[in-house]
């Protein structure tokens, strides 16, 4: 899912992103109850026709800036409260908040408010935070008004703690909500781990709900772990690198500030069906890159196409039963020389019969 934090993916309009084909993106609660604020959404009727997005919505419920902004959050079992990054007011944002202001968006899927720690914390508070989403979560399915069209996922807390997690994937299916989510991934921790921690739970979570990791975005890390049992994921990565003139291929990053690409009138990708690769040339994207607008608009554009088609791909090859030979294609493709292959890559494959060495 593309990410659209404040309600826009940046650089991208809401008609290129459908033109992209993209089904579904992602905002934050936390950003859209202060900016516009839940008093205009009631009155605009919600955050799809605020934004002129017509397809669907996934809401983060403002958990993860427990992490990102906290130097300005105070937790407490009741909720948190931020300090605005913007005029300092506070807002308090507590299980039952986070699902009024999910409600009055009209999100088709909204998220728990969890308690977040970083993934390298360690220690008492993570078993804290695992008790305080599970608590938080009967709270906010208390306060869900609307359950018959908007579903309500469950995150899945514990660190890197196999006992926490297994424990909190235990409490939260009993809760039965439509899908759920792996929280706390993707901080910094090892790939080792953190592969792990994903099939742990997409092995004890049900099969016949949607699985969500968040913040995981790197092409290799979505192929893994859908091998994972993984089927949702979101990124602010495809248009943050964009913003530093970084291009994603199937054969790796493009940097197009660096001087070789000057004089390079191939497209950013051959057979990429996006305007910036059909219309546009390396060159002129080296030319504008970091100095104007558009050479981002631009990069955003084929980055979102890219990651899009990606998933497409991905899922083509599983209903022919061919997912396996589009792993070892992708890898080989990505990486050219085998002993390039990440080690934890191969070894979380190799938990699901899948060899990239043979």
């Amino acid at each position: 899912m593309p990410v659209g934090t404040q309600g826009t993916l940046k650089g991208i309009t809401p008609e290129q992103l459908e033109c992209l084909g993209c089904q579904i993106m992602l905002n934050n609660t936390y950003h859209l109850g202060l900016r516009p604020g839940q008093e205009l959404l009631d009155v605009c009727g919600g955050a799809h026709v605020f934004q002129g997005w017509n397809r669907n919505l996934l809401t983060d419920s403002g958990g993860f800036q427990m992490v990102s902004l906290l130097k300005l959050a105070e937790i407490t079992e009741q909720g948190v409260q931020f300090e605005s990054p913007h005029d300092g007011s506070l807002m308090l944002l507590t299980p039952e908040h986070s699902m009024s202001l999910q409600n009055s968006i009209g999100a088709d899927i909204m998220m728990q408010l969890d308690d977040v720690v970083s993934s390298l914390t360690t220690g008492s508070r993570v078993e804290e935070a695992m008790w305080r989403s599970i608590r938080w979560l009967d709270r906010c399915i208390k306060a869900h008004k609307k359950p018959e069209t908007q579903n309500l996922f469950a995150i899945i807390q514990g660190g890197l703690d196999i006992e926490l997690r297994k424990k909190c994937v235990e409490e939260m299916v009993k809760r039965d909500t439509p899908g759920y989510a792996i929280g706390g991934l993707s901080g910094g921790e090892e790939k080792d781990k953190f592969w792990r921690i994903v099939t742990l739970c997409t092995d004890l979570l049900p099969r016949e709900k949607p699985i969500y990791c968040m913040g995981v975005g790197y092409a290799e890390d979505l192929v893994v772990c859908v091998a994972l049992g993984v089927d949702m994921f979101d990124c602010v990565f495809p248009t943050r690198t964009a913003r530093f003139g970084n291009a994603l291929t199937a054969k790796g990053t493009l940097s197009l500030r660096q001087a070789k690409y000057k004089d390079d009138f191939k497209p950013i990708e051959e057979g990429c069906g996006c305007i910036a690769c059909t219309s546009y040339t390396r060159a002129y994207l080296h030319t504008v890159v970091t100095k104007e607008t558009v050479g981002c608009h631009l990069i955003s554009i084929h980055n979102t196409s890219y990651q899009l088609r990606l998933m497409r791909q991905i899922r083509q090859s599983i209903i022919e039963d061919r997912f396996p030979q589009f792993i070892r294609e992708f890898f080989k493709d990505l990486f050219v020389e085998k002993t390039a292959y990440p080690e934890w890559a191969v070894n979380a494959l190799r938990s699901v019969n899948v060899d990239l060495l043979k």
